[in-house]
Parts: C-alpha cells; sequence; structure tokens
C-alpha cells in the first residue's frame, strides 16, 4: 500500500502542489512572511515542494535539502516557515488521497496518516538539524566573541599592556583571563601588564586568588604585573579579609599605574610647552 499511495501522489504532483500553494498562500498576511517580496516568496515556496517530492519520490540525497536551509538560514526565514508548510503538505496530501477513495473507514485513514507521516518526519529531521547546527555555530562564535571582550589585553605602548575587566569574575572567566595574559604578553612583547579592576564590583578572597595567581604566572614569564583601580572600599575588603597583594605593585587609579610602568621601562611623562626644539627631538626619539 505505501508504494501505491506514493504513485499516487506523485503522479498529481502539480494537483497537490498547486493545492498546498494555494492553502499557504491564503496563511500569508498574517503570519511573519507578509513582508517578503512575492518574487522571492513564491520562487522559495516552488524550491520547497520540489524539496519535498524529490524526497518522497525516493530520491534521498540530502544535499539539495540542506541547500535548501542554508539559503533560508542566510535569509533569515524563521524555522516555523519549515514547520508550518509541512504540516499544511501533510494535511493537504491526505485530503486529496481520501478524495480519490469512495469510502474510508478509521483504520484506513489510520493507515494512510502514517504513510504519509513517514513521508514527512524524515524532511522535518533533516531540516530542523540544518538550523540546529547553525544556531548552535552562531552561538559558538557569539561566545567566543564575549570571550574576547571579557578579558582583553590592549597594547597601549611598546612592551605596556592594560587588561580592563569589567563584571564579575568566576572561575571560568579567571581561566580566560589567565590564557589572554599569557598569549598576550608573549604576542606583544610585555614587560609590564596593567590589570584594570576599576569596574569589578566585589574583590572577594576567590577573586583575589585569581588575580594573584594571574600575576604570579605573568612573573614567571619575565613581565610584572601592576593591579590599578583598587577603590577605598575595595582596599577595605581586601584588608578585613587578610589577603596578601604584596608581591606586586598596586595603584588606585590607571592613571598612576601607567606612570610607574613607564618607570619601570625606563621612561617618563615630560611636559613638552618647557622643552626646546632639540629636547623635544631627543624626548620623542627616546620613546621609541
Amino acid at each position: 500500500m505505501p508504494e501505491t499511495l506514493r504513485k499516487i501522489v506523485v503522479e498529481n504532483s502539480d494537483v497537490i502542489s498547486k493545492n498546498w500553494l494555494d492553502d499557504i498562500t491564503e496563511k500569508r498576511e498574517s503570519d511573519y512572511t507578509s513582508t517578503i517580496s512575492d518574487s522571492l516568496y513564491h520562487t522559495t515556496n516552488q524550491e520547497f515542494i520540489n524539496v519535498i517530492f524529490s524526497s518522497i519520490n525516493q530520491r534521498r540525497d540530502t544535499g539539495d535539502m540542506d541547500d535548501f536551509a542554508e539559503r533560508l538560514i542566510n535569509l533569515g526565514w524563521p524555522l516555523s516557515y519549515i514547520t508550518d508548510g509541512l504540516q499544511t503538505f501533510r494535511r493537504v496530501t491526505i485530503d486529496f488521497i481520501l478524495s480519490q477513495s469512495d469510502q474510508v473507514d478509521t483504520e484506513e485513514f489510520s493507515r494512510i496518516f502514517n504513510i504519509v507521516e513517514d513521508w514527512v518526519e524524515p524532511i522535518i529531521n533533516q531540516l530542523v538539524k540544518q538550523y540546529s547546527g547553525s544556531w548552535e555555530h552562531t552561538v559558538s562564535l557569539q561566545r567566543m566573541a564575549l570571550q574576547e571582550l571579557s578579558a582583553p589585553l590592549i597594547p597601549v605602548m611598546d612592551n605596556i599592556t592594560v587588561m580592563p575587566l569589567i563584571g564579575t569574575i568566576d572561575t571560568e572567566r579567571a581561566k580566560l583571563i589567565m590564557e589572554n595574559l599569557l598569549e598576550g604578553v608573549i604576542k606583544h612583547n610585555s614587560e609590564v601588564v596593567l590589570i584594570d579592576i576599576t569596574g569589578v564590583p566585589v574583590v572577594d578572597t576567590m577573586v583575589a586568588h585569581h588575580i594573584i595567581q594571574a600575576a604570579e604566572a605573568v612573573r614567571l614569564i619575565g613581565a610584572t604585573c601592576i593591579l590599578v583601580g583598587i577603590r577605598p572600599e575595595i582596599a577595605q575588603t581586601i584588608v578585613n579579609l587578610g589577603i596578601d597583594l604584596s608581591k606586586f605593585p598596586t595603584k588606585s587609579s590607571l592613571r598612576k599605574g601607567f606612570k610607574t610602568a613607564l618607570k619601570l621601562t625606563n621612561r617618563e611623562i615630560v611636559d613638552l610647552n618647557n622643552f626646546k626644539e632639540e629636547d623635544i627631538t631627543t624626548t620623542i626619539d627616546s620613546l621609541k
């Protein structure tokens, strides 16, 4: 029976396709496709129905189906377009099959429904799989972008880099801070790294432990770490918790930390207004 029904459906694909197109077009004004151009809408519908019949006709090469799903994803069409379209196809196809029979009892209807469902289900699974893979890839890229932004290492001058931290620091983020610090120090040939915690709302024992570990790791690869942005309330918390930050320099602001970094790299800030032209040239050359 499945092969008999398959033959009937394939031979009458034009009629079923027309019924399907008419049905989904009637719903267009009230759904998400109302803003899509007529040309793109009809072209996409025709491609969709061709993919469906190609699958039913046992040409199970998933390449066309994957390409179709990829185009929909790139165009920003929602997954509901696929699910709604296949539900409509299921109903239209069953209605057509029933119209070709004189009498259909409950058992016969159940058999027809199950056969059509066996055609539609693999299509749904394949297309949903494509959408799911695309979403996972997008989420992965967004996660990577957020990770890069959560612990950036910024070179501000030769051999001096700054890592501004904003928000809470948990174990996962602390690991990322450590990785970015070590990779960045080597990449930028940093001699001094300023970790700015101005935007970190709370510095408790765990956060301090992670910062100390990061500073120690930086020291082991030959650079100096300066902790800056220690607000009065943070300083009080550190003292009350008995946290020892004496192993590396600490400053209350990024400005003070940067001055220290200049001294550590044998540089200084000068007022060019008080210099003669030849002195200015000499000073600029010394900063290169």
